[in-house]
């Protein structure tokens, strides 16, 4: 969940996503309660703040950290192939 957030924050240019759980559940494959929990864990660790319907990256770093290594490899590839 932390490489999906931070990559569709990549993609528009903002920390502020408007994204339901029902539609991450969906692009994560995983049920809603799984995304529910895990927000609730990023959230008390203070890497997100998620209300209703809208996640802000409050803490990216830390973020990046949670995230699998893929994450900066793919992030290095799209800037090499596309900047």
């Amino acid at each position: 969940m932390s490489r999906w957030l931070l990559m569709s924050s990549d993609g528009i240019n903002s920390d502020t996503l408007a994204l339901t759980q029902e539609f991450m559940s969906t692009m994560l494959g995983v049920r809603r309660s799984g995304v529910s929990e895990t927000a609730s864990k990023l959230q008390s660790r203070g890497l997100i703040s998620y209300q209703r319907g809208q996640i802000q990256i409050v803490d990216r770093k830390s973020l990046e950290k949670t995230a699998c290594e893929c994450y900066g490899i793919v992030k290095a590839e799209y800037k090499r192939l596309f900047d």
